[in-house]
């Protein structure tokens, strides 16, 4: 079980029922939408992890743009790149410190080992801290980078430089991603000498904009501004702390006392008077995301003895033609959501635009199903987000929703849902039947998509519909190895139609995204990766 820091209970509410004026300017509240698992970036794939540990806490080699997708330098001041396309030098930065705590205090700033210690500690199961701390690291196994990474060399204090297996096209961007966030191999070393390597996930240091402070579970986290930031005008708080609302009508009433000054996730119902408060500021951006139904292909579900029903062709073909999208996207996103097609935005370069959906089609549906020998009546369990996330709005009425549509054709779906860490914990290890997920792409890149969610790799991780398929598979990653763009394209597209007729899921909306704050709130950008950042941010009341 997880340990937490502890705040004081008065500390921890008295952000949570203050007065406007008690909130001085050099502080900003954000009320969040759930807890995060944990605060060691490498571990997760959710944005709520990464909101609370890579964003305020930790920096890449790499960065995105604040508010864009373009890769600029980060811990890296710059790199090479070899001619063959698989050897990558990095020179790191020099001067970057890393964070002073009352359980840390470093004796040295950022350098080559940090690097090392970060990549090697994913990269080898042996590797002393990843015994004392057994973790499996998703995102870089869903990646692929696990397999790719030849190794890592340290040329000197401040230069590193990557080998690869073969070209990985988007090399520059995934390390830019939250879950290549650079630990302290010092402290690394101070936990295995105290025996507390756990305390990695718990007690975070990293060089980023903020200081982790505590954290009281399904209540508050709070940071420190970084006064020792490499880049000290991105420091524009004293204080950020986290209020951890998970209702949305508490987070908008929160937002309008002004006991948070921003939130995400309005409900779409709330949106028009969000815009009309002449208190608030409400900027949108076109969702670079998608809010899918994946279905579980495993001939067995985790803790069944039964067969699964979704593991046939024909009964997930009669489930994807029998859901009345528009009726989702008018009730669930009213009016804030796109229909969604393929499994990815058509924003994403490579996006086939030639595949259309299915007709809405439920006598067909029922045909389909005859063929396949399933009774009318037969159940499947359908899972349920128990938070809002910035591609579904409404998770429970999508739910109901489909359980109605699949009632028509006499499928009994029954509704399950877990808290947030243990919905996605259960769904990985292959217990969901028909599951709501979705998400905001991570690096501009389409294997971001086709690979994270539905390649072979991703099995144990995000690729919640446990689909291996080897046509595919073989597309997407011939697709990621090769450099030119209008080739990768082109496989890319042959990849969406094979996923399209094999139907491991049933694509729904990409929906547009809000971000409700207080007029006060200066310097904040929505990111296309639907992450929350906070340096560069000030409050001027």
């Amino acid at each position: 079980m997880l340990k937490h820091a502890v705040i004081p209970l008065a500390l921890a509410t008295g952000f949570l029922i203050a007065s406007p004026s008690a909130v001085a300017a050099s502080n900003l509240v954000f009320c969040s939408e759930g807890s995060p698992a944990g605060f060691d970036p490498g571990q997760y794939t959710t944005g709520t992890d990464f909101d609370a540990s890579a964003e305020p806490l930790f920096n890449r080699l790499t960065q995105f743009e604040r508010g864009g997708t373009q890769v600029i330098p980060g811990l890296a001041s710059r790199w090479e790149v070899s001619n063959d396309g698989k050897t990558y030098t990095f020179h790191l930065r020099e001067g970057v410190k890393f964070h002073r705590t009352d359980y840390f205090t470093p004796s040295r700033e950022f350098q080559a080992d940090d690097v090392l210690f970060t990549f090697n500690r994913m990269l080898d199961a042996q590797h002393p801290f990843r015994e004392a701390y057994p973790s499996e690291f998703p995102y870089f196994t869903d990646m692929g980078m696990d397999k790719n990474i030849a190794r890592v060399e340290k040329l000197d204090e401040h230069t590193v430089r990557f080998t690869l297996n073969q070209i990985d096209a988007a090399f520059i961007q995934n390390l830019a991603m939250s879950f290549a966030s650079i630990h302290s191999a010092e402290y690394a070393e101070q936990l295995l000498k105290q025996g507390a390597a756990a305390d990695i996930n718990q007690k975070p240091i990293g060089t980023g904009p903020f200081v982790f402070s505590r954290y009281q579970k399904d209540a508050v986290i709070r940071f420190k501004g970084n006064q020792d930031y490499w880049k000290p005008d991105d420091v524009k708080l004293d204080s950020l702390i986290f209020t951890i609302t998970t209702d949305p009508s508490v987070r908008i009433q929160k937002l309008r006392k002004n006991e948070c000054q921003i939130t995400l996730f309005p409900r779409p119902a709330d949106l028009q008077a969000l815009k009309q408060d002449p208190n608030l500021q409400m900027p949108e951006q076109a969702g670079y995301n998608l809010g899918y139904i994946a279905y579980n292909v495993m001939d067995t579900l985790k803790g069944s003895d039964q067969p699964n029903p979704m593991a046939q062709l024909k009964v997930r073909q009669a489930l994807d033609m029998s859901v009345n999208k528009q009726q989702i996207i008018d009730s669930v996103y009213q009016g804030a959501g796109q229909l969604a097609v393929n499994a990815m935005p058509p924003t994403q370069w490579s996006y086939d635009t030639s595949i259309k959906d299915v007709p809405f089609d439920p006598i067909k549906a029922k045909a389909l199903l005859k063929e396949a020998g399933i009774k009318e009546g037969t159940h499947i369990s359908l899972w349920a987000m128990p938070v809002q996330r910035p591609y579904n709005p409404n998770a429970r009425l999508m739910a109901q929703m489909l359980q109605a549509d699949w009632a028509k054709i006499g499928i009994k779906a029954d509704i399950v849902s877990y808290e947030w860490g243990e919905y996605i914990k259960r769904s990985k290890g292959g217990e969901n039947g028909a599951m709501l997920i979705g998400w905001s792409g991570d690096n501009g890149d389409p294997d971001n998509w086709l690979g994270t969610l539905f390649g072979c790799d991703s099995l144990a991780g995000n690729n919640f519909s446990k689909w291996c398929y080897k046509p595919y598979d073989d597309l997407i990653k011939q697709a990621k190895a090769t450099s030119d763009q209008a080739q990768r394209s082109a496989l890319y597209q042959q990849a969406q139609r094979i996923l399209k007729e094999q139907v491991p899921m049933t694509p729904i909306a990409h929906s547009t995204v809000y971000q409700p704050m207080r007029k006060s709130v200066q310097g904040f950008k929505i990111s296309p990766f639907g992450l929350n950042s906070f340096y560069g941010v000030s409050v001027n009341e």
